[in-house]
């Protein structure tokens, strides 16, 4: 009997007996048997009696037994299976079988990420002729969450799942000849890994969902280059798929991914899932450290998960056509340095003038001025006024791949600008959180970026570039370590004003919105307005585990206030959000732990 011919007649008899395990349970102190199944994505369960047991444990053994048959003639071949003809019967790198049980055994102690449930429904669903596309950068778990949506099938659905682990040298024939195969052997469930390496995947996606999905498979595709996914949701996936990003990962789930409750942690490393930790089967995930571990894991992370992506995008859409603007940005190798300088802009304002004028480090711009203001006299000093400005920033900019005008091959315009914005923010990379006027005029841009270890790692390379200069290095120990803190610190404090600000508005109900607020000598770091109720409330957002007064002055300035209520309604409360105890002061003014407020979102 051929191959094919032991697969259909081994499925025809699972199909005969009764799905389900046995379990007992306990009722009225004796335990009695039950056969519990999966359906529709819920459990089943019923009574056995005592007439039938014999019959349906026999029944259920003979069950467990056919599908360790049915695995076994997948086992000498886990890569794919020859024909009766001995010619290979898959293009690409399919995997079934014992070698898949053997893959999604090692992520069964993993958590799950909170779109699992998403994957679920779309499995578990009765939607025909859609595909599920699960995409973000690299490093935030799409390949464990691959593995362990097939671990949580029931056995008999887990021998009709597949995996392919697609490569550059596959093709959409390739694909289209091993899926006609798998369907002829009854194959249902198809997981396909990095499907965007296929050079013709935007331009032939419909294959998926027009025919196989049609024909009644689960398709799952994922990938890496969410802008080539982003393109087929315009094109050739349009109403055809169920979409799941998992770039953006906020701090309730990174702590309880990784059992990690630091803010200052999740900024240092937040965005990507730390090496070890669901980053199965990425060899480079498999490093000494994370993403960010320093600015030269980070500009190559920059280059290879966010620039190669926008490249790799736009030369398979329709043969390049999509390159626009950025073909002679990206060739010249200045498309990184763009990039670099709009998350270490201020605000991360896409305007002409971030991208051109003469660079300037707003991290040591910054934290020189903090320093010189200091109200403790021994934190006081002005030693970053008494730098090599020029030679500190030189070293900022190699680092960063950033070119001043005169170093540059493209000149930068306004239309560059708008299509890094475009493309970071299908990468899911940016969020458009404007600031609004208390006078109601224009929002000012204020973008955030969802991936904070970048920002950091920027930080730190400003501090690498001052421990490298010989006028910084002939300056006290004391005043140099005051200088690279106050730096790191400067920047963690707009960070976390960063994070706070864009989960607080991912969290909200559309009847509520968070906003920074922009006054006339001052601004609240956060105003959260509800329609509903036409009342606000007034946050500061504090870097610091100490309580000062200077933290909350803004929120007792009976001006700042007034401006707020006139045009937000009634202060309903105000709030600092800060890195100690959570408690509530005479004035009225609640101190609010970060970590804690972040989780309870």
């Amino acid at each position: 009997m051929s191959y094919t011919e032991q697969f259909a007649e081994i499925k025809e008899q699972i199909a005969q007996l009764p799905q389900g395990t046995i379990v007992y349970k306990n009722i009225r102190g004796k335990l009695q048997p039950y056969l519990q199944w999966r359906e529709g994505g819920k459990i089943k369960s019923r009574y056995i009696k005592a007439a039938e047991r014999e019959t349906v444990f026999r029944q259920v053994e003979l069950r467990k037994e056919l599908f360790a048959r049915l695995e076994s003639l997948s086992q000498p071949a886990p890569a794919f299976f020859v024909r009766e003809n001995s010619i290979a019967a898959y293009r690409t790198h399919v995997i079934t079988g014992a070698e898949l049980e053997r893959l999604i055994s090692s992520v069964r102690a993993y958590e799950k990420r909170d779109c699992f449930s998403l994957i679920q429904s779309y499995l578990n669903g009765s939607t025909r002729g859609k595909v599920c596309l699960l995409y973000g950068l690299r490093r935030t778990g799409k390949t464990t969450l691959l593995f362990q949506s097939i671990s949580e099938m029931t056995p008999e659905e887990r021998v009709s799942a597949v995996y392919i682990k697609a490569r550059t040298s596959d093709t959409m024939a390739d694909i289209n000849s091993d899926l006609r195969e798998l369907e002829r052997q009854g194959y249902r469930y198809i997981f396909i890994d990095e499907v965007t390496l296929l050079h013709d995947f935007i331009d032939s996606a419909a294959l998926f969902s027009d025919i196989y999905a049609m024909e009644g498979m689960k398709i799952v595709l994922s990938g890496t280059d969410s802008l080539g996914f982003w393109f087929t949701l315009t094109r050739e996936l349009y109403d055809r798929a169920f979409t799941i990003h998992t770039t953006y990962i906020p701090l309730r789930e990174y702590s309880r991914l990784l059992k990690i409750d630091s803010i200052d942690e999740y900024i240092r490393y937040g965005g990507t899932l730390q090496a070890g930790e669901l980053a199965f089967d990425d060899a480079d995930a498999l490093a000494a450290d994370a993403a960010f571990r320093d600015d030269e894991t980070t500009r190559r992370y920059i280059d290879t998960a966010i620039c190669n992506n926008i490249q790799h995008s736009l030369a398979c859409c329709e043969r390049g056509n999509y390159f626009r603007h950025l073909r002679g940005l990206y060739e010249a190798g200045e498309l990184t340095g763009a990039i670099n300088r709009i998350i270490e802009s201020m605000n991360h304002q896409f305007l002409l003038r971030i991208l051109t004028e003469t660079f300037k480090s707003h991290d040591l711009g910054s934290a020189a001025q903090t320093l010189r203001n200091q109200p403790d006299s021994e934190k006081r000093t002005d030693i970053l006024d008494r730098i090599d400005k020029k030679a500190v920033t030189n070293q900022l900019m190699n680092l960063l791949e950033i070119r001043n005008g005169q170093d540059r091959k493209v000149g930068i315009t306004q239309e560059h600008a708008a299509e890094i914005k475009e493309y970071l923010k299908a990468l899911d990379l940016v969020v458009d959180c404007p600031a609004e006027t208390a006078s109601g005029g224009q929002p000012v841009e204020y973008a955030i970026f969802t991936q904070p270890g970048m920002r950091y790692c920027q930080a730190q390379a400003l501090v690498f570039a001052l421990l490298g200069d010989e006028t910084f290095a002939g300056f006290s120990e004391r005043e140099k370590n005051l200088a690279c803190e106050k730096i790191l610190e400067e920047v963690r404090g707009r960070m976390m004003e960063d994070i706070v600000l864009l989960e607080t508005n991912r969290s909200l109900p559309p009847s509520r919105r968070a906003f920074k607020l922009i006054l006339s000598r001052s601004e609240f770091d956060m105003v959260i307005y509800s329609s509903k109720t036409d009342s606000c409330e007034l946050y500061e957002i504090k870097h610091s585990s100490s309580i000062v007064q200077r933290q909350y002055r803004v929120l007792e300035d009976p001006d700042a206030c007034s401006a707020a209520e006139k045009r937000y309604g009634r202060i309903t409360g105000k709030f600092v959000i800060y890195r100690g105890e959570s408690r509530v002061l005479e004035n009225g003014i609640r101190y609010l732990n970060v970590e804690e407020y972040l989780k309870e979102l």
